[in-house]
């Protein structure tokens, strides 16, 4: 092999070396963001959960309270109409 054929054979490999190592230096990065995204979304998302299960229980607490306040006024509707 002659001199230019080494260079030349080193050229093509730097450059493939440079070819493959940016789209690799990018993904990386893109990987990077995204999992800092999803972990961003899983804070969220578990704040969302433990708000609602907190509002639930208000909403809940609420109903028994209704269902005991409609139980009553059944019981005095009860008792007037059995006055009558």
């Amino acid at each position: 092999m002659t001199e230019w054929t080494v260079v030349s054979v080193l050229v093509v490999l730097t450059g493939l070396g440079v070819s493959l190592v940016k789209p690799l230096l990018a993904l990386n990065g893109a990987l990077t963001r995204l999992t800092d995204a999803v972990g961003v979304l899983e804070r969220e998302l578990a704040n969302i959960s433990a708000h609602n299960d907190e509002s639930h229980a208000r909403i809940w607490e609420q109903e028994r309270l209704h269902d005991r306040e409609l139980r009553d006024h059944e019981k005095r509707i009860l008792l007037l109409e059995e006055r009558e």
